[in-house]
C-alpha cells in the first residue's frame, strides 16, 4: 500500500475519533505543533505512549483503593484528578469525561458507584488505547516508506 493511502486511513481514523467526540482540540494542537516543527518529530507518539502507561498505572491504583476494606476516598480523588489531567494533555475527550463523571460518584463516597464509575473510565480507555495504537502502527508504516 502507497504511503498516501496508508496517510488517507491516517487521516480518516483521526477524523472519526474527532467526530465520535473521543479526541478533542487538545490532540490537534499536539499534531501541529509536530507537524509545524515546535515540537520534535515522535512527540505526539511519545505523548501518547505516556498517556497510555500512566493511565493504566493510575487506573489500576483505583481499582487497588477501591478494593480495600475502608476506601481512601481522598487518594482516589487524587488519582482521578490525575487522570483527568492525563487525558486532558493528549486530548483524550471521552477519558476525561469519564473523570467527570467519576467525581460526582466519588462526592457521596459511594463505593458500588465509584466502581461503576471505574467500569466506565476503564471502558473508554481501552476504546482510547485501541485508537491510538492503530494511528501509530499507521504512522510508522507511513515512516517506512521515508520522508515526503
Amino acid at each position: 500500500m502507497a504511503a498516501a493511502a496508508i496517510r488517507a486511513r491516517l487521516d480518516y481514523l483521526v477524523t472519526s475519533m474527532f467526530t465520535t467526540g473521543m479526541l478533542d482540540e487538545n490532540f490537534q494542537q499536539l499534531r501541529s505543533m509536530e507537524e509545524n516543527g515546535t515540537a520534535a518529530l515522535g512527540y505526539v507518539t511519545e505523548m501518547i505512549n505516556l498517556f497510555i502507561k500512566d493511565t493504566k498505572r493510575i487506573l489500576n491504583d483505583i481499582a487497588g483503593l477501591l478494593n480495600q476494606p475502608v476506601v481512601d476516598y481522598d487518594i482516589v480523588d487524587v488519582l482521578v484528578r490525575q487522570l483527568k489531567g492525563c487525558s486532558y494533555s493528549v486530548g483524550a475527550k471521552k477519558v476525561n469525561l469519564s473523570c467527570m463523571q467519576f467525581r460526582r460518584f466519588y462526592e457521596p463516597r459511594s463505593k458500588e458507584r465509584c466502581l461503576m464509575a471505574l467500569a466506565l473510565a476503564w471502558n473508554e480507555f481501552c476504546e482510547v488505547r485501541s485508537k491510538f495504537e492503530a494511528m501509530m502502527q499507521l504512522e510508522e508504516q507511513i515512516a517506512a516508506y521515508g520522508p515526503n
